[in-house]
């Protein structure tokens, strides 16, 4: 039974990998996964595994429904960004302008085999086992909708992962507290009074007015903010396009900015609009400030993060949990809204092999690695209470 057990397994991570890779060549954007979707939705049906739709494109399965024990969600994200890839990779992306350079593709292929192995053991399950595979987790708050539409119903644990390039192979992070970042995002339109490059005083400049802003803004983290806590800003965009002599109009300043304590965000935004305001006054000009909220920080839940390292640990050894990544990593995950509503925890699981696996994410030379696979559906089935896999 048990050589039969583990020839299951490498038939299930083969069909997996195979898996990963045909979402990789079809990906889909934020709330447009119907492809996708329809696909994870006939493989969980082949294996006899109930489901349901959710958040549109999004799925909820469930297994062992009756058991008594303590109830846990396992959560992929399924969509792509909007990026011309550049891997040359047999199963490169199909779709102009599209691939998966997060590892969507890759935390999706891992869940089901995960879903493949559990199923096969369904009968020795501790507690139910909801399988959550999420859309639009790229800034389209698809955890939200998900929870709104009952994903989370009777769920006692969540769990969630992410590949990271930066982190080498065989390592992880999963920290009480903090393990990313909240973020949001503004815009400061600039106006004042355009004219001739030759006049500027009789000009309300905007570019300079725009630029000091810029400055100032800088200068938040610096001097306004305390050093503990973990902020990082960035204007990312001035458009104030115009002739070579031709003083405009406006301008326009966009950016982001990335924070740990979830406290702090709404004197960030109240830092934003008093230093632009007080800025453009002083350099003649007005200015409006839009400040927009996106994700909050992936906050940890002590016990379930314990849970989770232990897991890590039985899988890849004692020295798994890195001691040279910084947390909280400053990027943002919508995972942040489970863990808002039940205890849960999320983990940064390393993929940097040396074989061309430490490119970023976000970039279109990027591409998941495969071995991850078998390595964190383990991990899963431990999280869940089953059996595990040689």
């Amino acid at each position: 039974m048990a050589q039969q057990h583990a020839q299951n397994w490498d038939a299930f991570i083969e069909e997996s990998v195979a898996f990963r890779r045909e979402l990789h060549r079809q990906p889909e954007l934020s709330w447009s996964e119907e492809q996708t979707a329809d696909n994870i939705r006939r493989r969980l049906t082949a294996l006899g595994i109930e489901w349901e739709p959710c958040a549109q494109t999004g799925t909820v399965a469930r297994l062992a429904g009756q058991a008594s024990g303590r109830h846990v969600a396992l959560r992929a994200d399924i969509d792509a960004l909007p990026i011309h890839e550049d891997t040359g990779a047999d199963w490169s992306s199909q779709t102009d302008g599209c691939m998966h350079a997060c590892g969507h593709d890759g935390h999706t292929a891992t869940l089901f085999a995960a879903a493949q192995w559990l199923k096969q053991h369904e009968a020795e399950l501790p507690g139910p086992v909801t399988l959550l595979f999420q859309p639009a987790e790229e800034g389209g708050h698809g955890a939200k909708r998900m929870i709104e539409d009952g994903a989370l119903k009777g769920v006692d644990a969540v769990f969630g992962w992410h590949n990271w390039p930066a982190i080498p192979f065989g390592q992880a992070v999963c920290p009480n507290g903090a393990v990313m970042a909240g973020n949001g995002t503004f815009k400061i339109e600039v106006r004042g009074q355009g004219g001739h490059s030759s006049q500027p005083e009789v000009c309300r400049d905007p570019v300079l007015a725009g630029s000091a802003i810029v400055v100032a803004l800088q200068q938040i983290v610096s001097r306004r903010l305390a050093p503990q806590d973990a902020t990082v800003f960035s204007v990312t965009s001035f458009d104030a396009r115009s002739g070579v002599t031709i003083i405009p109009d406006s301008a326009t300043l966009e950016g982001s900015f990335r924070l740990a304590n979830p406290d702090q965000r709404d004197t960030l935004a109240t830092l934003i609009d008093d230093i632009a305001q007080s800025t453009a006054r002083a350099h003649g000009v007005e200015c409006d400030v839009s400040v927009y909220p996106r994700y909050g920080a992936t906050i940890n839940h002590p016990e379930e993060a314990s849970l989770y390292r232990q897991a890590l640990q039985d899988e890849f050894g004692s020295d798994v949990i890195s001691q040279s990544t910084p947390v909280p990593i400053m990027a943002s995950e919508d995972f942040s809204y489970y863990l808002n509503e039940v205890p849960g925890a999320f983990a940064l699981i390393g993929s940097d092999d040396g074989r061309q696996h430490d490119i970023p994410c976000h970039s279109p030379k990027y591409d998941f690695n495969d071995a991850l696979i078998p390595h964190v559906a383990r991990i899963y089935a431990r999280l869940a209470g089953a059996p595990i896999p040689d």
